[in-house]
């Protein structure tokens, strides 16, 4: 076996695993059997942020299977252009290679690092509670009437109509504190009411 050989197979067994690994994901495509790498992906928990992990407690491994085929096939590739259409020395075409698959693993794993980092924080129920929610008037309530009220749910500004919890009148721009959320009406009290 040439090293010409060498890259050209390296080259596309990490093409070819990439691609399958593309399709089993993208696409939902099933193998007929299951399979099992013997180095680390990116599940462990609780592993801080040492060695690329994150701050949710999530750490993915430097050698993980989505970096290995990258390297695979940009050395392999690389490789296989070197030794064929370079005159340089097996040495150099092994050293360029390789630090093109290392720089290919390493941007497939800051992918994936910021991939795996892009949710804010874990779901709280509490940051999708409505009851304590403080809010401002947008439409006034008339005295035992219904007006609107603007609220930030989650980080997310919304709407929803709102009555006085004691049936008094509240105008617009007015503070308040969303007491109970029944059927879509938001039922409220003054900010001042309520912090008495």
């Amino acid at each position: 076996m040439t090293w010409s050989d060498f890259y050209l197979v390296c080259f596309i067994v990490g093409f070819s695993l990439s691609v399958l690994s593309f399709f089993a994901g993208a696409v939902h495509i099933h193998l007929p059997f299951r399979m099992h790498l013997p180095f680390h992906g990116a599940h462990h928990a609780g592993a801080g942020a040492s060695h690329g992990g994150l701050r949710g407690g999530t750490h993915i491994s430097w050698f993980n299977a989505s970096s290995a085929m990258a390297f695979l096939a940009w050395f392999g590739g690389t490789g296989y252009l070197l030794t064929r259409h370079s005159h340089l020395l097996a040495v150099f075409s092994l050293l360029l290679a390789t630090v093109a698959g290392l720089a290919a693993g390493f941007v497939v794993f800051r992918f994936m690092v910021k991939l795996v980092g892009s949710t804010d924080a874990p779901m709280k129920s509490e940051d999708y509670r409505i009851e304590g929610s403080l809010g401002s008037i947008s439409m006034p309530i008339r005295a035992s009437g219904t007006g609107e009220i603007i609220f930030s749910l989650a980080g997310v500004r919304r709407c929803a109509g709102a009555r006085s919890d004691d049936g008094k009148a509240i105008e617009k721009g007015a503070e308040v504190v969303i007491e109970r959320y029944e059927k879509g009406i938001a039922y409220v009290k003054r900010w001042e009411e309520f912090t008495k």
